[in-house]
């Protein structure tokens, strides 16, 4: 899905001074039971037990239930427990901070995925990397994994794919997605599914390359081992794996699972071209809370247009990829 892998090494570094999380507890009952499965799953789970129960003192009684019936069996009664135990107001405010900070970014495509697509509409990718895996796109069948609202998606349709499997999670980036394909021309060469890393809903050795831009990590919850290994039995053997704009800490779990990296020459700083200069302010108040130099930066150029090493990500340049 578009940057999510790399906005998300942002949250764990989240100032309370300059970032106020738009979300309230009772925003988690937008997520339905897979994705809640997934993120509170034990391998992979983003939140503390105790932090997810004390968060959810005083919340809907359907909301609780909601989220009880998706954990596994075995942190239930934990659960149950530190739900009813005390805890002060104090307490349970900095355990809904905790939560919904480390969710933040699963809360914006799910709850906010118009201003989620304002954000990443203007991280526009260095042109080298689709020419590059166009030989392994034209006239193929391609899967785009975490398809957000279709970046990947339509430069496979570009550079010649006879079709394109766009699979994303969230359904208001689906929506978002399925409005763009519905002005193509080429839309009959796209399907869009709902889906994760989890479970990618299509047949062993279905497509000739499995792309995902800016969407996969190292991370349980955003792929790792398992979502890898989902990679491999969709794709057809001989066929190809390509990891787009991966996060630098997974550099070195990636050489370990075989991925060869390709870093494309930049003379220049590149930027994110916001779509105004209030986008650009609205959407580093937001979503660069954590970073004070960013509105700062739009602030005394008064222009939409912020570099990455101004925003402290990796620049899109750069992409691994390993055959099956």
């Amino acid at each position: 899905m578009n940057a999510k892998s790399n906005h998300n090494q942002n949250s764990a570094v989240r100032s309370a001074t300059t970032f106020k999380n738009p979300f309230q507890i009772e925003d988690l009952a937008v997520f339905d039971d897979a994705t809640l499965r997934r993120l509170f799953d034990a391998d992979a789970c983003v939140v503390e037990l105790q932090d997810l129960a004390w968060s959810l003192h005083g919340a809907p009684s359907s909301l609780i239930r909601q989220i009880k019936k998706n954990l596994a069996w075995r942190h239930r009664s934990y659960f149950v427990w530190e739900l009813y135990r005390s805890a002060s107001a104090e307490e349970v405010k900095a355990a809904r901070k905790r939560v919904l900070d480390a969710l933040f970014w699963e809360l914006t495509y799910w709850k906010m995925p118009e201003l989620y697509e304002e954000l990443t509409e203007g991280e526009k990718l260095h042109p080298g990397i689709f020419q590059q895996l166009e030989p392994y796109l034209r006239d193929k069948i391609v899967l785009d994994i975490g398809a957000g609202s279709g970046r990947a998606t339509f430069e496979c349709l570009r550079h010649g794919a006879r079709l394109v499997y766009a699979i994303e999670p969230s359904p208001g980036l689906l929506r978002i997605l399925e409005q763009k394909i519905a002005q193509q021309p080429a839309s009959e060469r796209v399907v869009v599914r709902q889906g994760d890393f989890s479970h990618i809903p299509l047949a062993d050795g279905s497509v000739d390359i499995a792309l995902s831009c800016s969407a996969f990590s190292a991370a349980p919850e955003q792929g790792g081992e398992a979502g890898l290994a989902e990679l491999r039995r969709v794709t057809k053997q001989g066929g190809r794996i390509a990891l787009i704009w991966p996060r630098r800490e997974d550099y070195d779990w990636l050489a370990e699972h075989d991925f060869s990296r390709v870093t494309l020459p930049v003379q220049h700083d590149m930027f994110v071209q916001f779509r105004s200069l209030h986008s650009a302010v609205r959407c580093a108040r937001l979503f660069y809370g954590h970073n004070t130099a960013v509105v700062r930066y739009i602030l005394k150029r008064r222009r939409p247009a912020v570099p990455f090493s101004v925003l402290g990500v990796n620049p899109p340049s750069d992409y691994c990829w390993l055959i099956v």
